[in-house]
């Protein structure tokens, strides 16, 4: 089963289970991949709609932070619920040592010395991580790591 059909069953579940909140935040997961799928005219295969997955994380990340700043905490627990729900649909999660080790794989791949070599770096990174790391972090430690 793939990752829409999967996500399909779980909206078909949390509707005969009556679960309001996860049935609405799976909503709006199904919404945003239609919606790239009509705009690009393609069927998103997994890697598309993990893509589209980490959009939403982020974006959710970026309205927690914003929430608690201003004090609205019922807005950010939304919100953090969103982001359990869609975690669920993430790959597992890579650990630090993983990417540490993916991080110095790749920098000597490509023979990176300095920060000039930081984009050939990412982007060999970009697509064995994507969804299994959070690239932030990732850039923030190559970015490290060429610096010294």
């Amino acid at each position: 089963m793939n990752l829409k059909q999967q996500i399909a069953e779980d909206m078909k579940a949390a509707m005969r289970e009556g679960d309001a909140k996860r049935r609405d935040a799976i909503r709006l997961l199904r919404a945003a991949i239609k919606q790239r799928e009509v705009d690009e005219r393609i069927e998103l295969d997994d890697a598309a709609v993990v893509a589209v997955i980490e959009k939403m994380l982020k974006q959710r990340r970026d309205s927690i932070a914003q929430y608690e700043a201003a004090q609205r905490n019922d807005l950010a627990d939304a919100e953090k619920y969103e982001v359990s729900v869609l975690q669920a649909y993430m790959p597992q999660a890579l650990s630090d040592v993983e990417v540490e080790g993916a991080i110095n794989e790749a920098i000597s791949a490509v023979g990176a010395k300095g920060q000039q070599d930081m984009g050939r770096v990412m982007a060999v990174l970009r697509s064995e991580l994507s969804g299994r790391a959070d690239m932030a972090k990732v850039s923030a430690l190559v970015r490290a790591k060429l610096a010294a």
